[in-house]
């Protein structure tokens, strides 16, 4: 579910009762644990957290580079996490955390999925979110596209 909202506020007041509280508590998470750099900002019709074009202005769809997003979509939640799959080993600890707490994890490519909040926990999030900074996630990013 796509949203066409044109600021986060206005992505959060437009979605179900029951699926604003932990929205907004999975964000406030994100916000917390972001490291410096990063940007908050709508895009793809989900909230989105960036590297702004002026850090690194040659993407390879001209966009910002996302590091992280939240949505609301219609079977479930779910929170993007693009660094889990540059080259280097935080989709392992990321896995393993799960595993060590006995949760399943719903995980897509880059996507966590969870129906309730009880399914993601938000101190893991919080880490995950929290390690790799935006330098770090751009080289990784230019290593994968054979820029120097």
């Amino acid at each position: 579910m796509q949203s066409d909202a044109d600021s986060v506020e206005a992505y959060l007041d437009s979605l179900p009762e029951d699926r604003r509280g932990p929205i907004r508590q999975v964000r406030d998470v994100v916000n917390e644990h972001l490291p410096e750099g990063y940007v908050e900002q709508m895009d793809w019709g989900m909230i989105s957290w960036v590297v702004p074009l002026e850090t690194k202005p040659d993407t390879y769809n001209g966009k910002p580079l996302c590091y992280a997003a939240l949505a609301s979509q219609k079977q479930h939640m779910a929170v993007y996490l693009m660094g889990l799959y540059t080259d280097g080993p935080e989709l392992e600890w990321f896995r393993g955390e799960y595993a060590e707490r006995g949760i399943k994890l719903d995980m897509g490519k880059s996507c966590v999925r969870f129906k309730q909040l009880d399914d993601l926990p938000l101190d893991v999030l919080g880490e995950a979110v929290g390690k790799i900074e935006v330098d770090e996630f751009v080289a990784r990013y230019d290593a994968t596209r054979g820029a120097r």
